[in-house]
């Protein structure tokens, strides 16, 4: 923790003092990055920099609202083949249809999604099929 800035001592003054004693103690030896030019040095000004930066930090997408939802429905097929289940299969596609009725009732801004909802059966019955052919249990 900090000290406080002594009565008296310009602030100026205080802060080169702290900024000399860190670097004298090594804190700043080993930051991520040190002797590496900024990542974005080369880019033009955005000031949505920093929001854009933590997006990507905490895995938001920054796809429109329908991409994305293509994008999910995309993975969620994908998983079908190992889902462990019938029933976790059927919760996947219902979560997913759900999702997309709600976008083609009040249609985000953006490219239209160009999807609509899937049959849960037919999702199913390729799920038993993808099983049976990998030494599945076989039979529905």
């Amino acid at each position: 923790m900090t000290e406080r800035k002594p009565p008296g001592m310009r602030v100026e003054t205080w802060v080169e003092r702290q900024i000399r004693e860190a670097e004298e103690r090594g804190d700043f030896a080993h930051l991520t990055g040190a002797g590496k030019p900024l990542p974005s040095l080369d880019q033009p000004y955005d000031e949505l920099w920093w929001i854009k930066q933590k997006m990507a930090r905490e895995g938001y997408s920054q796809l429109p609202p329908t991409l994305a939802l293509r994008k999910e429905a995309e993975d969620t097929l994908a998983a079908v083949p190992d889902a462990p289940s019938e029933r976790a299969v059927r919760e996947a596609v219902a979560a997913l249809n759900e999702k997309i009725a709600a976008n083609l009732r009040r249609p985000p801004p953006g490219p239209p999604l160009g999807l609509t909802p899937y049959d849960p059966d037919e999702i199913v019955a390729r799920w038993h099929e993808t099983r049976d052919g990998h030494g599945g249990h076989g039979g529905h």
